[in-house]
């Protein structure tokens, strides 16, 4: 992926195309966000109208879901994270399981995190 910046709305009507769009009609958020979204890809929207993510939005939350689960560990050792993301982080090294449960940042994850945080993410 590109350096591509999000706003948080953006990352919302994601959050929300990926729960399910109930009903014929998308919500406000998901109309300010569709023409961006589908243009990078990151959503498609069906012949029919059914919008979905793509491979590559699916890529997006989680990342992104990765970034604020290391900043929660990094802002309280010990916290807990969702299992694919703990996987994910745990097999770059950039947190360690504690024994009394929960995780810690390792160096290499301060170190990734300083720079997400660098890049304005």
């Amino acid at each position: 992926m590109k350096n591509e910046k999000f706003t948080q709305d953006e990352y919302d009507a994601l959050y929300e195309v990926q729960r399910g769009i109930k009903g014929d009609r998308v919500s406000a958020c998901v109309g300010r966000n569709i023409k961006r979204l589908s243009g990078l890809k990151l959503i498609s929207i069906a012949r029919n109208g059914r919008i979905s993510l793509t491979d590559k939005g699916e890529q997006t939350i989680f990342l992104h879901r990765c970034v604020l689960g290391l900043r929660a560990v990094a802002a309280q050792p010990g916290a807990t994270l969702d299992a694919d993301v703990a996987l994910f982080l745990g097999k770059k090294s950039h947190v360690l399981q504690r024994a009394e449960g929960g995780f810690e940042i390792s160096d290499k994850g301060r170190e990734s995190l300083e720079d997400i945080t660098n890049q304005g993410f």
